[in-house]
């Protein structure tokens, strides 16, 4: 296993020339500050199909870092009339009440690239996405099986529970991308085991081809035992290669020298 930091930003430029014109006019309307440096940092590496973690603060915007490569290939296939009734990108988190917020966080940026794209008279097939918790019901879950979410949103218990699914496992040999959200909650205990288990043999056993894990966390150390959790094993059994973009919050100090006389040196 070879950790790489990403030490260099990638420019503006640079991500705006691999996105799809729809995507990229939508982010520069609703963004016009640019990307955040997590996104800067960690946006190539996505699209480069790199395992890549993340490590920056709350609203630094490291979600949507980790979102945007997949969303914007999927965007492309449903331009070309390629995207298939199939789950392409798996979200996970440990905290069950993330799901229904990330869902709307998601489905806010696809309606709008939908809307931009049929403004220019582009009609596209939507890009779906779904929740499947504990909390998700037996209707739900039928209407899931016959008509899978492209993005689906789900907790380490619940994956063990589809992996064991023949019918609806199926719907994951297409899965791309993995993120794995608050990975610090789980990357040292027995949750983390077994989502472990369950991340290799949905690779080894169901995935067609190599997926790209994404981390997330404002709190990750040792950063490097984290990555080596996330990125897992080859088809050969050794470990993968991982880029981690290290960007912690930068604390500001304010600091001020008292002293009980007015001349220190004499």
């Amino acid at each position: 296993m070879t950790i790489h930091y990403l030490d260099e930003p990638s420019s503006s430029v640079s991500i705006h020339s691999f996105l799809a014109d729809e995507i990229r006019d939508w982010f520069t309307s609703k963004f016009p500050g640019g990307f955040t440096p997590p996104q800067l940092y960690a946006i190539p590496s996505i699209h480069d199909r790199k395992n890549t973690l993340i490590f920056s603060s709350t609203g630094s915007g490291k979600t949507f870092a980790a979102f945007l490569a997949s969303i914007n290939e999927l965007f492309l296939e449903a331009k070309a009339g390629t995207l298939k009734d199939e789950i392409y990108v798996l979200y996970i988190s440990p905290l069950k009440a993330l799901g229904n917020d990330i869902q709307k966080n998601l489905e806010e940026p696809l309606q709008g690239i939908q809307e931009l794209a049929a403004s220019n008279n582009l009609v596209t097939p939507k890009i779906r996405v779904g929740v499947r918790t504990g909390d998700t019901t037996q209707a739900e879950r039928t209407s899931m099986l016959k008509k899978p979410p492209h993005i689906l949103i789900t907790t380490p218990e619940s994956l063990g529970l589809i992996l064991t699914s023949p019918k609806f496992s199926e719907h994951l040999r297409s899965v791309r991308w993995v993120v794995l959200d608050e990975i610090h909650e789980v990357s040292s205990n027995k949750r983390g085991v077994f989502l472990s288990l369950f991340l290799e043999y949905l690779q080894q056993e169901v995935a067609e081809k190599q997926f790209t894990r994404i981390g997330l966390s404002a709190t990750q150390a040792p950063i490097e035992e984290i990555a080596r959790f996330l990125v897992g094993l080859d088809e050969k059994g050794r470990e993968n290669d991982c880029y981690i973009a290290n960007l912690p919050p930068q604390r500001k100090l304010d600091l001020e020298v008292k002293s009980p006389v007015n001349d220190i040196l004499h």
